[in-house]
């Protein structure tokens, strides 16, 4: 899980799961509680499934819901 897709290609990450921003990479304070738990359970569930994704290079999974 990497909030900075770029820098995590570079130093050479084969599977990437974006994330939101760097003070908050798996939700934003300022929605309501039941969609940040939503976004943290799907893209944990995406970073999870991507250990188990085979990949020749560096990959950027979708995280859209």
């Amino acid at each position: 899980m990497a909030n900075l897709v770029s820098i995590a290609k570079t130093v050479g990450s084969n599977r990437i799961v974006p994330t939101i921003s760097i003070p908050y990479p798996l939700g934003d304070p300022n929605t309501p509680i039941e969609e940040q738990w939503k976004l943290r359970k799907h893209r944990v569930e995406v970073a999870v499934g991507a250990l188990a994704a085979d990949v020749e290079e560096a990959t950027i999974l979708d995280v859209k819901i």
